[in-house]
């Protein structure tokens, strides 16, 4: 299995040419190297000075210089055709409605199209592209966080609509469905909603296991660091990794007698500490700002031999990295279920009991929990934030726990 480095910050402060450039070092160093674009700008091949086109399918890769390859991934790249199958039967549903065609053809448009391409290209080049890393240059924080949200909340749902299905299929007998005009969903149509679960699966575990991390791109500006606080606040609710954070453009050191340059200098160093301290624990690194634009694989590699470990020890490319986990202990007669939450206050979070899953709402972001079997017959005591963590206090439906369920 290939390590993999997705890169992603605030629109502007350079993750494509990080990307581009950790890409380029590392295939330079003699690894097998993928970098993947998966912003809808697809900048990727600018930063690298090559005509990369969106790819028809994932295998479409373009290759850069010996032992580095990149692929731009779109909206249209190897999902449509299996999108199809279902929109069919779709457009047959609401037809038989009444619905009308112009607004079943809006309806029926693949939902999320951009991002369910990149993590089937991402899953396959993984699985069966042969590389030693990819490197994915992300699009900027708010896609990112929709893109790395999906494999749960869309597996989440397919889990609970293939049941409903195998349900509909033997309680709709064919005369019943004829008789209600509503076509009966073909077994093609289960089946491409089963390969898009089990794809959703395996994303979820390569992106959450210990060979994938994220590294997180900013600059030393507030208003930036105050975006990347929220961000990592965010990848941990989802589980993902931060293995380090990157501070680019990085002024050289001010002459003397300029004091516009001075300022900046001055406002720089501040932002820096802001973020060692925002970021305590997290390996940082900075990336100064170079004479020229960094543009073709000379440039980037340039970028990567500069960009050097500030604070923490930077993991190698290659080496796996600690993953934050949801776990559950027991606490005398309760049970507590620990998911780790940076960067927030308790009344930055909204907890709520949906049946079998908790619902976390930080800010704009949610997740929806599945709770293991123990949690089941327990009722939500109390929530508390500190040292990084959300700890959810549980205890026992006495009920529920005499009847055995």
């Amino acid at each position: 299995m290939p390590r993999v480095v997705l890169v992603t910050g605030k629109g502007g402060v350079g993750k494509t040419t990080t990307a581009a450039a950790t890409a380029v070092g590392a295939a330079r160093r003699g690894l097998r190297t993928l970098v993947v674009s998966t912003d809808a700008a697809h900048s990727l091949g600018d930063a690298l000075d090559v005509d990369l086109r969106t790819a028809a399918t994932w295998r479409d890769t373009h290759e850069v210089e010996p032992g580095l390859h990149a692929l731009a991934v779109g909206a249209h790249t190897a999902v449509e055709a299996d999108w199809e199958v279902v929109r069919a039967y779709l457009l047959g549903v609401l037809d038989a409605m009444g619905v009308d065609p112009v607004v079943a053809d809006e309806l029926t448009s693949l939902p999320g199209a951009e991002e369910v391409a990149a993590l089937a290209a991402l899953a396959h080049q993984a699985e069966d592209g042969g590389w030693d890393l990819v490197v994915v240059d992300c699009a900027p924080t708010a896609e990112t966080l929709r893109l790395l949200a999906l494999p749960e909340v869309l597996g989440w749902h397919l889990d609970r609509l293939l049941p409903a299905q195998r349900r509909l299929l033997t309680v709709l007998r064919p005369a019943a469905t004829a008789a209600a005009g509503i076509p009966t969903p073909g077994p093609e149509v289960v089946g491409v909603l089963r390969a898009w679960r089990d794809l959703m699966t395996g994303v979820r575990a390569l992106l959450t296991s210990p060979r994938a991390s994220v590294r997180l791109v900013t600059t030393p500006e507030r208003v930036v660091i105050a975006e990347s606080r929220r961000v990592l606040t965010s990848l941990s609710l989802h589980g993902y990794a931060v293995d380090a954070v990157v501070v680019n453009r990085l002024l050289p050191p001010a002459p003397s007698g300029d004091p516009w340059r001075a300022a900046w200098e001055s406002a720089q160093a501040s932002g820096l500490e802001q973020v060692r301290e925002s970021f305590l624990g997290i390996p940082l690194m900075t990336a100064p700002y170079l004479a020229g634009e960094p543009i073709g694989p000379d440039a980037l590699a340039e970028l990567a031999a500069a960009t050097v470990a500030d604070s923490g020890e930077v993991p190698d490319l290659l080496d796996d990295v600690a993953t934050p986990r949801t776990r559950v202990e027991a606490d005398g007669d309760d049970f507590v279920l620990t998911l780790p939450l940076p960067l927030v206050t308790a009344g930055e979070v909204d907890l709520a009991r949906r049946d079998d899953d908790l619902v976390i709402e930080v800010g704009d972001q949610r997740r929806v929990v599945t709770l293991p079997s123990v949690l089941r017959r327990c009722v939500v005591q109390n929530a508390a934030v500190g040292n990084g963590e959300l700890r959810v206090r549980f205890e026992r439906d006495e009920e529920l726990w005499a009847s055995g369920r």
